[in-house]
């Protein structure tokens, strides 16, 4: 099983990275947004937590890994879980119908479910919404610790609230774990989202600007969002 998985995470970045090279300025200025839900205390989780390792060095992706903690009672308390990624992955799940949640998944585009370890069906969501235009324009400016988030829409949007987020992460840590499932393993984890503060409610009719305190070195993408759990619109890196 892993010499497959080691297989489709090389295919994965074959493909993709020959897509990139092709449309650079498009999907450089529209990332996709690829959030992982993981946990120290799954043993199915290391490959995945390996994709989105690799995921992150992707100037057109927004990887994103959010630490649940529901299987924290197997013997690992995972050190980077909140009740509140979990709710995030049961909103998801709730929204798009499903009736469990798992781990390793990703959620691509706030919408798309893809298995953390589907590293081709992963690629091909990716290449799919790099191709479809965003609805919003989103520029970003910061300056004496401040982050202004501004939107316009490049089309009718339908009458529902728009969630404006900053999302911050930690680009890199390495944790060795000592009890649980991958009792003996150390382990690189990226981007592993550390808070996601919803700074407005935007109706998306008109062209808007919103500002939220920024300090600290701790990197951060924005996500616009339809409803709390809906489809991601826009995103950009913040810089």
């Amino acid at each position: 099983m892993r010499s497959i998985t080691a297989l489709a995470t090389a295919m994965f970045f074959a493909f993709s990275g020959g897509a990139v090279a092709q449309q650079a300025d498009t999907v450089l200025s529209q990332p996709v947004v690829v959030e992982l839900f993981t946990s120290q205390g799954c043993s199915s989780c290391p490959p995945a937590d390996a994709l989105l390792k690799q995921l992150a060095q992707r100037p057109d992706v927004i990887a994103l890994a959010l630490h649940v903690d529901y299987w924290d009672y197997i013997g690992w308390k995972d050190i980077f879980a909140s009740p509140a990624y979990t709710n995030r992955q049961k909103g998801y799940a709730q929204v798009g119908g499903r009736k469990m949640i798992y781990t390793p998944q990703m959620i691509v585009m706030g919408h798309q479910d893809v298995s953390g370890v589907d590293g081709m069906g992963l690629s091909d969501a990716i290449a799919a919404h790099q191709a479809q235009p965003r609805p919003v324009a989103i520029a970003l400016e910061r300056a004496e610790g401040r982050l202004t988030v501004s939107l316009s829409p490049k089309e009718e949007l339908p009458l529902v609230p728009i969630a404006v987020q900053v999302v911050r992460y930690s680009p890199m840590e390495t944790v060795k774990i000592t009890r649980g499932e991958l009792a003996g393993h150390q382990i690189d984890y990226a981007n592993i989202v550390t808070d996601i503060q919803r700074v407005a409610i935007w109706d998306g009719q008109q062209p808007a600007a919103f500002s939220v305190d920024y300090t600290g070195a701790q990197p951060a993408a924005v996500l616009i969002q339809q409803g709390p759990f809906g489809a991601v619109i826009a995103a950009a890196h913040v810089r």
